[in-house]
């Protein structure tokens, strides 16, 4: 693969960016698993019977925030998506510096391949992977601290909590009964909770990939291998 404009650019500052727009995706989610609680918690005391006065206002106030947590969620996505696939890029040029036959994909998966139906469910992995690899400190074989388990973690906890979202988010809106609100409800708050999860890995991804990086680059070309 040619190295034609691969050009060494540093990823230390959008990594940041990227690392604080994920904890605020992460905060948002909290908020809707918390909402997600009162939701449930209510359903089920009108299941059982139990009202109150304050019940249908209680019905209201809870579906106003959930309405303006899901409303945050789709903002907090959408910049965290351009600013994460920014980064993204970066790095795959970086990697491409750094080893130019080392990559199964070329540099453009690392941006448009997130879009393309079906393929996106294991081409930015691969992306991820090669670029993993190209930037291990050193040279040889990669030590056993640099393998690919904190990206098998995010990219597995990506894959589900999307499913289980868009599954979720179907469920909720067809639910008539307050018994299919109730298991509706749950179903969404599993969906949050693995977009914390998934949000906590790729902090993990998104820090050691840009640190993996920095040394190599601050190493130089003649830089040994690490031990493990």
């Amino acid at each position: 693969m040619s190295t034609s404009f691969a050009v060494l650019k540093s990823p230390v500052g959008v990594s940041k960016a990227v690392v604080v727009l994920l904890g605020v995706t992460a905060a948002i989610d909290l908020f809707a698993l918390w909402v997600g609680f009162e939701q449930r918690s209510l359903a089920a005391d009108f299941v059982a019977g139990h009202f109150s006065a304050g019940s249908e206002t209680d019905a209201d106030r809870i579906d106003s925030l959930y309405g303006a947590a899901g409303v945050a969620q789709i903002c907090a996505l959408v910049a965290t998506a351009v600013v994460f696939i920014v980064w993204f890029r970066r790095v795959r040029i970086n990697a491409e510096v750094f080893r130019p036959d080392g990559h199964s994909r070329s540099r453009g998966w690392a941006s448009w391949g997130w879009f393309v139906p079906v393929v996106n469910l294991w081409a930015p992995r691969q992306v991820a992977t090669d670029t993993w690899d190209a930037s291990v400190p050193g040279a040889g074989l990669t030590p056993r601290k640099y393998s690919h388990t904190v990206i098998n973690c995010w990219w597995s906890l990506w894959l589900v909590g999307n499913v289980i979202g868009r599954f979720a988010g179907s469920q909720y809106d067809k639910a008539e009964s307050i018994g299919e609100i109730k298991t509706a409800t749950e179903t969404l708050m599993l969906s949050d909770a693995l977009d914390v999860a998934s949000a906590v890995a790729a902090i993990m991804f998104v820090r050691a990939l840009t640190r993996m990086q920095n040394e190599k680059a601050l190493g130089g070309p003649a830089t040994a291998p690490l031990s493990a």
